[in-house]
């Protein structure tokens, strides 16, 4: 089923002025699922020829094993120079270079739609650019994928990479006080799942939750997937991420056959949100995920969380990617920098909205 002329009219006239050359421009994207692997290469492939600028920054990979013998992979990003840790040890006994006071930590959880988006190693520009301006130790946790690995192997891979990093603050150089979790679309549905967890589990404190454009709610998309349905309608390829898109995502995501997906996969999901770490929810306008996350982020505010909203009018889910260079792109990027560092850095609960 091909997007009616007159929505997509309608979707161009609401463009911000600034995107519309970049939207214009948008190629068309298949079904990432019909092969998955091949998605996965493509995208390795497009970020291999674009190699991110480590300037100031060194990264240390580790293996945490799981229960069934396997290892999870998360990478440690620190600014050069490192901090003190105030036992002269790092996270395998060895003195750290550097000197000062320990580092806020900032647990990053890519996106992808649960099943792509891992940057290849030492090369997550998110972490990257978060280790020098905030500063902080970013930790990048490379979970499980979807299909092959259905919910909960990626959500549970975070969760442990949280207890490891409270676990072995001091040798990583973190303030344990300082803990934060961030994300983008999956990863923020990711993180709000984490933050869950945490509170039921009696896990590691957490300071702060920053939740962009977040998929946190299994229920977008389900109409325009049944209709979908109804007509036997075979995949299209699409300029923006539509309802449709996040629906497919959910389906290769949960177990099959679920009806209803626990709150652990879809925070939205939760029925209690009191207690959670105060947050930043950030989406945009023309994005299908815009009111699940404003949802989301109202609850909270009603269950007593302190919380920041930023919606960026006229733009689409990842539009920053296309037009990274535009002042929208920047002020967007800046204002999630800028609550993250007042949430994460100085450890306060409560953040202004410019």
């Amino acid at each position: 089923m091909s997007v009616p002329p007159e929505m997509q009219l309608r979707t161009e006239m609401q463009v911000h002025p600034e995107l519309l050359p970049a939207f214009e421009s948008l190629p068309q994207f298949p079904d990432p699922y019909e092969d998955i692997e091949a998605t996965r290469e493509g995208f390795h492939k497009m970020l291999a020829a674009f190699p991110a600028d480590r300037t100031g920054v060194s990264s240390e990979r580790f293996e945490i094993p799981r229960a069934d013998g396997s290892a999870l992979t998360v990478e440690v990003y620190r600014p050069e120079g490192g901090a003190d840790t105030g036992t002269g040890q790092d996270a395998r006994g060895a003195a750290p270079e550097g000197a000062g006071r320990a580092l806020p930590a900032v647990l990053h959880f890519h996106g992808g739609g649960f099943a792509l988006g891992r940057s290849l190693p030492g090369q997550d520009r998110a972490a990257i650019a978060l280790c020098r301006e905030l500063p902080a130790v970013v930790l990048t946790v490379e979970y499980r994928l979807a299909p092959e690995h259905r919910y909960p192997a990626g959500v549970e891979d975070c969760y442990r990479a949280l207890e490891w990093a409270a676990e072995r603050a001091a040798g990583l150089g973190i303030d344990p006080a300082r803990i934060a979790l961030t994300g983008k679309s999956a990863g923020g549905g990711l993180s709000a799942a984490v933050a869950l967890m945490a509170r039921d589990r009696g896990g590691p404190a957490i300071v702060h939750q920053s939740l962009c454009v977040p998929d946190v709610d299994d229920r977008v998309g389900a109409d325009e997937a049944a209709v979908d349905a109804e007509e036997d309608a075979e995949a299209v390829e699409t300029r923006v991420t539509t309802a449709r898109d996040i629906q497919r995502a959910w389906r290769h995501y949960l177990p099959e056959g679920t009806a209803e997906a626990e709150a652990y996969a879809a925070a939205a999901r939760a029925t209690d949100l009191s207690g959670l770490p105060p947050a930043y929810v950030l989406v945009c306008d023309l994005d299908p995920l815009r009111d699940a996350g404003l949802a989301y982020a109202r609850r909270l505010m009603d269950a007593g969380v302190p919380v920041t909203v930023r919606n960026v009018p006229g733009a689409w889910h990842g539009f920053e990617l296309f037009a990274p260079d535009t002042r929208v792109a920047k002020e967007m990027t800046a204002h999630w920098t800028e609550q993250l560092r007042g949430g994460a850095v100085s450890g306060g609960g409560m953040t202004v909205a410019d």
